[in-house]
């Protein structure tokens, strides 16, 4: 069975903060990630936007911005214009990177939400990390009805994360991925399966 995780929740409950942990985790024992991460950018102690990043090679773009410019018809999230340049060059094709290398055995997208989701690119890339044979951890819009969203939540084991169990749902995220038969060998040589967790304190969405 592939390692298929999805996490969704209301905003700012913490979604990012746990992809990181798990990168951070998987990073410090040598494990090879992949994928694109999105992040607040903060003017003034107040957000203006969102940057994008690709988890491999580090290089960071914007993902949208209150004050972006751009030629021709802006595409709009609410106040945010979306900087589709990047998506498409960063976000779409960080996923499609990881999927061309052997070495990622993860790939992680940050999130799949609105913005994301204007990117015809992002959605193709989206498609075929999950038609593949690569391990996915992705985060998801809570209230997107977009057909990839449902997809996510229909495929994917996915967990709410809750003040109650965002504590502790990366540890258990890497429990799983320790577990799976492709990754087990590699991941127990890392001391992965030694990592606790509390299966009470999740909920399933």
């Amino acid at each position: 069975m592939r390692f298929r995780i999805g996490i969704t929740g209301k905003p700012r409950i913490g979604k990012s903060t746990i992809i990181k942990a798990v990168i951070k985790s998987l990073k410090a024992k040598g494990i090879a990630v992949g994928g694109m991460l999105t992040a607040d950018i903060r003017e003034g102690g107040r957000r203006v936007g969102f940057s994008i990043e690709d988890i491999n090679t580090g290089v960071k773009g914007i993902l949208a911005h209150v004050q972006l410019y751009q030629r021709g018809p802006k595409v709009k999230v609410g106040k945010y214009v979306v900087n589709l340049t990047d998506l498409d060059a960063l976000g779409a094709n960080s996923i499609k990177n990881a999927l061309a290398r052997p070495d990622p055995i993860i790939i992680i997208v940050d999130e799949i939400g609105p913005m994301e989701l204007k990117s015809k690119k992002f959605i193709e890339a989206v498609e075929e990390a999950i038609e593949s044979e690569k391990a996915m951890l992705v985060s998801v819009h809570q209230k997107s009805e977009h057909e990839l969203v449902r997809k996510v939540k229909k495929e994917f084991e996915t967990f709410e994360v809750t003040e109650e169990n965002r504590d502790e749902i990366a540890n258990y995220i890497l429990y799983i991925l320790a577990a799976q038969p492709l990754h087990r060998t590699l991941l127990a040589r890392r001391n992965l399966t030694s990592l606790s967790f509390d299966p009470d304190s999740f909920r399933h969405r």
